[in-house]
């Protein structure tokens, strides 16, 4: 096995420019393969992760998948909102720890306005369980205070102070929202650090300040002859009347069975109410956006085995060339088993090789353009060990060039030593 080896490291050398491209071919498949994987993995976790340490999602009555939609990832509207009084007695259930409420509707230059209280800077969590963090200033105060997310704030550079006008609803045309709440501005106190969730893409105010921009509006629309300078706000009572849903932490997550069962039949409420577990409705979420993530699976595996078929195509290739060289070992006492092993091994070590230089390619990649993809797309990738599902797509990535490499050599198995020695005219 030894001069097995010496020989198939002396004629890869011989052939180096060839097998050399080979390898590269192999190299960026092996990339892809393992890039792919990598960032199917991170956009799931990222997904999954987009808030953690909250036990429910209260709303009102609608499907689940829905609920999480517009709560969670601020896409969609709700179809009917739910009482305050309904969140305050939520908040007084024995068996819940905080509550925050939040209330959706409103918008700046396409991003979501979210209005909500100082309870959301204390107890929500994202990843595994992170706070979130200022990158400057300080989190509302006042009635016109917002706290930006970092992607607001970096695509339509903003800094602290600056002046924003919150728009009403999702709608636009041009860009320009139909209509605005321009009398009723806001200032920039706050610029949440990027988190890689959809806190980044919005905009955070007091729940005092989402009704004071509405105390004018009626139906959706502004009140004929009827207008109330921001100045005059806090004259009027600031409590709102009904908010888009409620996150809810419990003291003993044993309860949370308990507590959706009592919010479903309506105990305590005057209001029919629904709770949904935040894992439950993202793994059904998952299922229904996760078509994406089967066809990245498809595209890495025809990826994989276009490297292959190169691999192949480009021994058997070589093997017209290498008649006279096979025959010569067979001349001098190699047996066709020994020429057989010869190629095998070749073409595993080739396949060994490309698989390592992909992985070290893979790692400077994600080094270099780590901190791009977090910027723009919110995908945390860092150098690090390949996972136990990486690990298992290489074993198969090398018993399949193993496989591939029995192919030529049961070719050059078959070759007579006559056929090499004999001169084709």
């Amino acid at each position: 096995m030894k001069l097995l080896l010496r020989l198939a490291a002396h004629s890869a050398w011989n052939r180096r420019f060839t097998l050399g491209l080979m390898l590269l071919a192999i190299a960026l498949s092996t990339t892809m393969l393992l890039g792919i994987e990598r960032v199917r993995h991170e956009v799931r976790a990222g997904f999954s992760q987009s808030v953690s340490g909250t036990d429910l999602v209260v709303g009102a009555r609608t499907s689940p998948i829905q609920l999480m939609l517009y709560a969670i990832f601020r896409i969609g509207g709700a179809t009917n909102n739910m009482g305050w009084d309904s969140a305050l007695t939520l908040a007084r259930n024995p068996a819940v720890a905080w509550t925050i409420p939040i209330s959706l509707g409103d918008s700046h230059r396409g991003f979501p306005v979210l209005a909500t209280n100082g309870d959301y800077f204390r107890h929500f969590r994202y990843g595994s369980g992170l706070p979130l963090k200022l990158a400057q200033g300080q989190p509302f105060s006042g009635v016109f205070d917002a706290v930006l997310g970092a992607e607001v704030a970096e695509k339509l550079h903003y800094q602290l102070g600056d002046v924003i006008i919150l728009s009403h609803g999702m709608g636009s045309v041009g860009g320009r929202s139909l209509t605005q709440h321009a009398d009723k501005p806001f200032k920039v106190v706050g610029i949440l650090a990027r988190t890689g969730t959809p806190v980044d893409r919005t905009v955070h105010i007091g729940l005092d300040g989402m009704q004071a921009i509405h105390l004018d509006w009626e139906g959706g629309a502004p009140m004929p002859g009827l207008h109330i300078p921001a100045e005059f706000v806090k004259k009027f009572d600031l409590t709102p009347t009904s908010i888009t849903a409620v996150l809810v932490g419990l003291k003993s997550r044993a309860r949370v069975f308990a507590l959706q069962r009592d919010i479903a039949d309506g105990d305590g409420f005057r209001e029919p109410l629904m709770a949904v577990l935040p894992g439950v409705a993202l793994d059904q979420l998952w299922d229904v956006v996760g078509i994406g993530e089967n066809a990245l699976l498809v595209v890495s595996g025809m990826v994989m085995v276009v490297g292959l078929a190169g691999l192949v195509a480009a021994i058997l290739a070589s093997l017209g060339e290498r008649r006279r060289e096979l025959a010569i070992l067979r001349s001098v006492g190699a047996r066709p088993l020994d020429v057989f092993l010869l190629l095998c091994v070749e073409g595993l070590g080739v396949m060994l090789a490309g698989v390592l230089a992909g992985l070290l390619l893979l790692s400077v990649l994600v080094w270099a353009l780590g901190p791009l993809l977090a910027d723009h797309f919110g995908i945390l990738l860092q150098p690090s060990w390949p996972g136990p599902g990486e690990l298992q797509l290489l074993l198969w990535t090398v018993l399949a060039g193993l496989l591939a490499s029995l192919l030529p050599g049961l070719r050059a198995y078959r070759l007579s030593l006559s056929d090499g020695l004999t001169p084709k005219i």
